[in-house]
């Protein structure tokens, strides 16, 4: 649940790298009005996203950088963040979650995604996949389940794209077929988030025949015999969390793990999408804020041409402000740049979020 005792108000907004303030405390009224991240937020809304920035800037910007160059999956921390409530933000009370809305977890995956955009963005994922079974799974799955979720002494991936089914997910082929009260499957899932660390793997796989309507939801828990994970993959960005094939040879795994009916999987799958897009574009819009306020600082130090680079932008993306420091290690700005380039493509890519946008403003 939500722990109201880690508030402090009064304490200080914190950004990454060096504890910056944030822009409305620092006096740069130009500022204020574009990336003043509380304005439209309630109180309890402002108490959340202060304890979600502090905790940013204390327990994650520090190590952003080696998370990243050691390809570190930074549990410890993770299970600091869970004792905030923030392991199960939107999922229900009963079963160890904090409760709230998707805006209030909006607003802090964008103040975590401040710290490191990689890490908050699985914990988005983590979060996506708690809901999934809380709000589908029957009482007796909430409660075996969603409890150790909560407190991330278990972590959770989800698991639809595979080699063949990206964009077109209602194509996949993972099968599961019914041999009395189990269900045994085969087949392979691609680029999933937490693969070979995560306890709990949410699986969309065919039961029935072709289309979406043939599609079920299955959990299935590390250690089951059958289930088995590819080479870690190398990527640009997001190397604070693994990604892995997760593969199923003849796995058997009981009935009882099936999450809604039988056919059922597609929808519950696109539900948990619809708020896991919401949730990416939040840590989007975090790195891109703690990218602001890394430019504007290096942009008031630093001179060319005998004044400030700040009275002489010619383009206003932050990495190229920083010219080649920007391209540096040293500076963080980069890694903000290749942690948020997967979210044009995971969870639908931009071309598949125009189409959605357009088909539902169609539809009003």
């Amino acid at each position: 649940m939500w722990r109201s005792s880690g508030l402090r108000l009064g304490a200080r907004l914190c950004c990454p790298r060096g504890g910056a303030r944030a822009p409305a405390e620092r006096g740069h009224r130009s500022l204020v009005s574009c990336i003043d991240p509380s304005i439209g937020l309630n109180e309890e809304q402002k108490g959340y996203q202060k304890v979600a920035f502090d905790f940013a800037a204390r327990e994650m910007a520090p190590h952003m950088a080696e998370w990243d160059q050691k390809e570190l999956f930074p549990v410890d921390m993770m299970r600091k963040a869970a004792q905030l409530g923030f392991g199960g933000v939107y999922v229900r009370t009963d079963v160890g979650g904090s409760g709230l809305s998707r805006l209030d977890a909006s607003v802090i995956f964008e103040a975590l995604a401040t710290g490191c955009t990689s890490t908050t963005a699985y914990i988005s994922i983590h979060n996506m996949c708690v809901w999934m079974i809380d709000t589908f799974g029957n009482e007796e799955q909430r409660h075996r389940f969603c409890p150790a979720l909560c407190t991330m002494e278990k972590f959770a991936s989800y698991c639809l794209t595979e080699p063949g089914s990206g964009s077109d997910a209602a194509s996949l082929l993972t099968s599961a077929k019914r041999q009395g009260d189990h269900y045994v499957l085969n087949g392979s899932k691609a680029f999933i988030s937490g693969g070979g660390e995560s306890d709990i793997y949410v699986v969309m796989c065919r039961t029935g025949g072709p289309g979406p309507k043939g599609i079920s939801c299955i959990v299935v828990e590390k250690g089951t015999p059958g289930l088995s994970f590819g080479k870690k993959e190398k990527k640009v960005g997001w190397n604070s969390q693994p990604t892995r094939a997760v593969i199923f040879e003849d796995c058997a795994v009981p009935a009882a793990n099936r999450i809604g009916n039988e056919g059922q999987g597609f929808l519950i799958a696109m539900k948990g999408l619809n708020g896991g897009r919401i949730n990416v574009a939040s840590c989007s819009v975090g790195a891109a804020h703690a990218s602001v306020v890394l430019t504007r600082d290096h942009l008031n130090v630093r001179k060319q041409f005998g004044a400030l680079l700040a009275s002489n932008q010619i383009c206003n993306q932050a990495l190229q402000m920083h010219g080649g420091y920007g391209y540096l290690k040293d500076y963080a700005v980069q890694q903000y740049m290749r942690d948020c380039r997967v979210h044009q493509i995971l969870e639908g890519s931009n071309e598949v979020m125009r189409m959605l946008i357009s088909r539902s403003l169609l539809q009003q």
